[in-house]
């Protein structure tokens, strides 16, 4: 049952081999057994899964199952999910129970697919490492002494683990790539705008974007063929005609022009992160790519222009948690003004404090011009050079992060080391361009090696094409922990 894509189980279900419940019950075991050492679910709730698979099975007796009615799915734990604990893996947020869904759980559940729970996280998406989460930080699958990324590091964790068959996640600058290449699964960051963030707790709003989570690439274009559509609820979701992402996945790449930005392969690249890079290279060669030398000079810029925008943007999301309405409050304060301090300094994680006060500073009077405004003036260049560059490729290629897995602590008391984790993500976020990680080898200690493609607006379908023709070709995809 582990190995098996999303379009199989979906057939065995519709062909009654299986039941939704069944299929459901044998993942809920899974997760009873793995989850103790993987800590990659904040919340399960067994009797809410098993009811909506009940209610699964029922449409499919009735004929009236979509394309992948019944199939379970994890959801990451910043998605609004009514009646579930939804906690963004903080502890402001620990007891509160969401009243709603978010877009995206809406679009699951019209769906017919029944939640399997929520993952955890960096504490409202903040890290790279899923070390910062009120929950405990989620461990790799591959070796459990070391991180699975962030901050969607406990939706890669559960499908590396094959806990679930898919999850959702949330990319703000990487948090979808990075732990699927951590992880050896596969995920992707759609255009911006093309999944509403309406019930997605916002960190930085111009940058978030949910997208799926699996082991391949096929997979992945059925998850987002349910995902994107216009929601009026979000002023930034983009009213478009309805893609179908399965449609290219078979075409050749004959013709295909891959760009490789040399800023992506020099100083700082582990080098057999590399080697496996190039080797995929030679495969989609193989495969009628041919490839064109590109540059990206102002992405070298994309790390000190996302932490001066990101936190700033944060600063003013995370301003209503102020222990008034709803989470975490103080126990004990003497006026309004003390329980605000206290309920926001104990409530707060120091990553997420820190990028509170980051983001204050650079907005603030003296300080707006010289920082803010700057970094908005590159993000325009950053996005202006993938401009450039698409004009003579239809792909970017490049390593999805400088290296592997580190273990967990390594990188916890030096955050300008762990924010250059995202080095080759952050680009394509501030650009809102798609990018996606899948699979393309493994290192001497057997931990994953992720590649990135990046593609222009709207180009998902011409990017899965590209992802499901190489992983036809190679096996890296379909590997799991044989540690579990």
């Amino acid at each position: 049952m582990p190995e098996t894509s999303l379009s199989a189980l979906a057939a065995r279900l519709a062909a009654r081999q299986i039941s939704s419940r069944e299929l459901a019950q044998a993942y809920l075991d899974r997760i009873a057994a793995l989850n103790p050492a993987i800590n990659a679910f904040i919340t399960v709730d067994a009797e809410k899964t098993l009811l909506e698979a009940a209610a699964a099975d029922a449409l499919i007796a009735a004929g009236k199952n979509g394309p992948l009615t019944g199939v379970p799915i994890a959801h990451k734990d910043i998605f609004c999910t009514d009646g579930w604990l939804t906690t963004c893996g903080s502890k402001m947020l620990h007891n509160f129970v969401a009243p709603y869904d978010a877009h995206v759980i809406q679009r699951f559940k019209a769906a017919g697919m029944p939640s399997l729970g929520k993952t955890n996280m960096d504490e409202f998406a903040m890290g790279s490492s899923n070390e910062t989460s009120y929950f405990g930080a989620v461990k790799n699958p591959w070796n459990t002494a070391y991180v699975p990324g962030g901050s969607s590091g406990g939706a890669a964790a559960c499908v590396a683990a094959r806990m679930a068959p898919a999850a959702t996640g949330t990319d703000t600058g990487g948090s979808i790539r990075q732990p699927a290449a951590l992880c050896g699964i596969t995920g992707l960051k759609p255009t911006y705008g093309l999944v509403s963030r309406f019930g997605m707790i916002a960190f930085a709003s111009s940058l978030d974007q949910a997208g799926p989570m699996a082991p391949s690439a096929e997979d992945c274009a059925l998850l987002l063929n349910v995902m994107t559509g216009f929601d009026p609820n979000d002023s930034t979701s983009l009213e478009r005609e309805k893609e179908d992402y399965t449609r290219d996945l078979e075409k050749p790449l004959a013709g295909l022009r891959v760009g490789l930005p040399r800023e992506f392969f020099a100083a700082g690249l582990n080098s057999e992160v590399a080697a496996a890079v190039e080797a995929a290279v030679t495969e989609l060669k193989k495969l009628g790519a041919t490839t064109v030398d590109i540059s990206l000079a102002n992405s070298q810029l994309a790390i000190p222009v996302y932490y001066v925008l990101a936190p700033a943007e944060a600063s003013s999301n995370l301003s209503r948690f102020d222990g008034v309405r709803y989470g975490y409050r103080a126990p004990e304060y003497g006026n309004l003004d003390d329980m605000y301090s206290k309920t926001r300094a104990q409530g707060f994680g120091a990553e997420v404090k820190r990028r509170i006060l980051i983001g204050a500073y650079v907005l603030s009077h003296g300080y707006y011009d010289a920082y803010y405004l700057q970094a908005q003036k590159i993000r325009r260049l950053i996005a202006d050079d993938f401009s450039a560059a698409f004009k003579t490729c239809d792909v970017i290629l490049g390593p999805t992060a400088p290296g592997t897995a580190f273990k967990l602590g390594e990188k916890s008391g030096d955050p300008v080391e762990m924010y250059l984790n995202d080095l080759y993500t952050i680009p394509a976020n501030l650009a809102g361009l798609p990018g996606m990680s899948l699979p393309c080898g493994f290192d001497v200690q057997g931990l994953p090696i992720g590649l990135q493609l990046v593609g222009n607006y709207f180009s998902e379908a011409k990017m899965l094409n590209v992802a499901h023709q190489y992983q036809r070709a190679t096996d890296w995809h379909s590997r799991m922990p044989t540690n579990l």
